[in-house]
């Protein structure tokens, strides 16, 4: 339980005189001081998840809960919960193009594919250069007698 004890005076007459303190600074006198140990405190969890810690008593180790900030359902005692991260939320691929993230986990950044909706030009990890045939228009921008 790492604590210290202090006789605070060595007479005879001075029973339960003695003070228990532990590594945090907790003190209790004339009996054991409880000792609380914070297991979110190094932040196990990681960026993209909160950590709770319901017992912080120092013989109650373990019991922290990871959570993802991006789907609070999804948690884990004892360590950082695998969460999902769909990178195509935030539509990096712009408009006229399929976005496709086939891992979704925090690991995973990158991963996702832009793929044109005209063309089928795919780009991974960025927007697509999805180019258009102005000519194959129709109307032609030229005019009906030009080429």
């Amino acid at each position: 339980i790492c604590q210290t004890c202090k006789d605070l005076s060595q007479a005879v007459n001075s029973i339960g005189d003695f003070t228990c303190e532990c590594a945090n600074g907790v003190k209790a006198t004339g009996s054991m001081a409880t000792c609380e140990t914070d297991e979110c405190a190094t932040a196990p969890c990681g960026a993209e998840q909160t950590c709770s810690d319901p017992n912080k008593a120092a013989d109650k180790l373990h019991d922290f809960e990871c959570t993802c900030k991006s789907d609070m359902s999804i948690k884990k005692v004892d360590g950082p919960a695998t969460c999902d991260k769909d990178e195509c939320k935030a539509n990096p691929c712009g408009t006229d193009q399929t976005c496709d993230d086939p891992v979704k986990s925090v690991g995973s950044i990158g991963d996702f594919t832009c793929t044109c909706n005209a063309n089928g030009v795919v780009a991974m990890g960025a927007s697509a250069t999805c180019e258009t045939d102005e000519c194959a228009m129709m109307p032609s921008p030229c005019g009906a007698d030009q080429t």
